[in-house]
């Protein structure tokens, strides 16, 4: 990272205070001599490509007459000047097929029936660029593919980014419509992706095998994760390790949850200890090339059997989600799907006398009491974004009507914290989340993640074999 810091900003300003870069006339010709050809080409028109080409012919007819502006994004700061790893716009990908190989900065115009991707072009042997500048040299970001070749595999007409500005100048100001600056385009490529493509519907089954992969490498290091300190670490560890193998990536900062962590529901700084007798609760997924997460929770005993009273109380989540499962089929409401739950988990409540009033007076609106222990709601769309189509309107979201294509999860849970007064003793510290991913189906639903054990037989026989 040393020669980065030396190396020539974005912006191109070279840092002078600490650059020893030269700069002479003859070392420029003596680095841009006697390099051998290098290549990053794309021979064929991708699947994903194909099944993007359809979505524009959407945006076009929807926005006739403007010129429609999508930009990929460009590298977001880490800290100074080191960068997060890169990753294009949902919509982006969407529209285009281009997933985790986008150069940054790209950008997509859809003027009607035209469609141009303008790329920032990496800086070859022929400019002092090429070595100099962290950010587009090849000789830092290596070789990339030429506008040809992405025209090949994008099937889109492809032009440098320095065209782009004259390009969108050659219109009105009132014909635009860009992505970051409307609430209108935002909305649209949201509700686009409500009802996944066969392409789309294949990566989440891939996405969701892959991920199963890596939850059976955690069940296979239980016992060492419960030997060490921050064995909530190591376990977030090895289900990363397991998709960069493959050659993927995480669709979202993995909870890796022992004891009462479980209970708090975004606990992504992993670092507590995995004790024997406790509960723990994995909620991560795999994202592959494409940019198509799953997301997948499971919560195990880490001595491998459920003690009564956390058996009790994760069987009250499995039978929400089995509820859950039944009811939902096309023409039902989105938001029922957690009704379905809550009557289940409300129901059980109140058999353990946790409930101030009845289960059926808390489920009214203005009670709610139950939701003191599952805040959260039970289901959220899933693709490209692990909370995919979060812009779209809350008639086609929340009060939408399930239709065949919809990829969602089913994530009831109780959380326990152990300072929750309100609770007995022998609940406090435990939380349980059970979540899967669903495609609704011309008749019902199908569990795309049911590879994964849910019952509690079943997952003490998972453990049993792995761990």
């Amino acid at each position: 990272m040393q020669w980065q810091n030396e190396a020539m900003s974005e912006d191109k300003v070279i840092q002078t205070e600490r650059s020893t870069t030269p700069d002479s006339q003859e070392f420029l010709a003596y680095m841009a001599a006697n390099w051998g050809e290098t290549s990053a080409t794309a021979s064929r028109l991708s699947e994903a490509a194909k099944a993007a080409a359809k979505r524009r012919a959407k945006v076009a007819a929807h926005f006739a007459g403007k010129v429609v502006v999508v930009p990929a994004g460009g590298m977001q700061v880490r800290s100074n000047d080191t960068e997060y790893r890169y990753r294009p716009h949902a919509a982006f990908t969407h529209l285009t097929g281009w997933g985790s190989a986008t150069v940054p900065d790209s950008v997509l115009v859809i003027n009607d029936s035209t469609t141009t991707l303008f790329l920032r072009q990496t800086a070859d042997k022929s400019s002092p660029e090429y070595f100099s500048n962290p950010m587009i040299g090849e000789f830092w970001v290596g070789p990339r593919p030429s506008l040809a070749n992405i025209e090949q595999l994008l099937g889109i007409k492809t032009k440098s980014l320095d065209e782009l500005a004259g390009e969108l100048a050659k219109h009105a100001h009132e014909k635009l419509i860009e992505l970051h600056n409307s609430d209108e385009l935002a909305t649209f490529l949201s509700e686009l992706r409500l009802v996944k493509d066969e392409f789309e519907i294949g990566q989440m089954r891939d996405a969701i095998k892959a991920t199963a992969s890596g939850f059976d490498d955690i069940l296979k290091n239980l016992s060492r994760a419960a030997k060490q300190n921050r064995g909530e670490r190591l376990l977030e560890g090895v289900f990363f390790t397991n998709a960069r193998v493959n050659g993927y990536d995480l669709g979202y900062e993995s909870i890796v949850a022992a004891g009462p962590h479980a209970c708090i529901l975004h606990w992504t700084r992993n670092d507590g200890d995995v004790h024997d007798g406790d509960l723990i609760l994995v909620d991560a997924g795999v994202e592959l090339d494409s940019g198509y997460t799953a997301d997948i929770t499971r919560t195990l005993p880490v001595n491998g059997k459920f003690s009564e009273v956390q058996r009790k109380v994760y069987q009250a989540v499995l039978d929400a989600a089995d509820a859950a499962f039944a009811f939902a089929k096309p023409g039902v409401k989105f938001f029922e799907i957690h009704e379905a739950a809550m009557k289940v988990i409300a129901a059980r409540l109140g058999e353990w006398g946790l409930l101030p009033v009845s289960a059926a007076e808390s489920l009214q609106k203005d009670k709610q009491f139950h939701r003191r222990w599952m805040v959260h709601g039970t289901s959220h769309h899933l693709g490209l974004d692990v909370h995919d189509c979060a812009q779209a309107r809350r008639e086609l979201y929340k009060e939408g009507t399930l239709e065949p294509g919809m990829v969602f999860t089913i994530e009831p849970g109780l959380y326990f914290h152990e300072n929750d007064l309100a609770v007995p003793a022998e609940y406090r510290g435990i939380g349980v989340r059970i979540e899967d991913n669903v495609l609704v189906t011309q008749t019902g639903v199908e569990n795309l993640s049911a590879g994964l054990p849910r019952e509690t037989a079943a997952v003490e026989a998972w453990l049993a074999k792995l761990r």
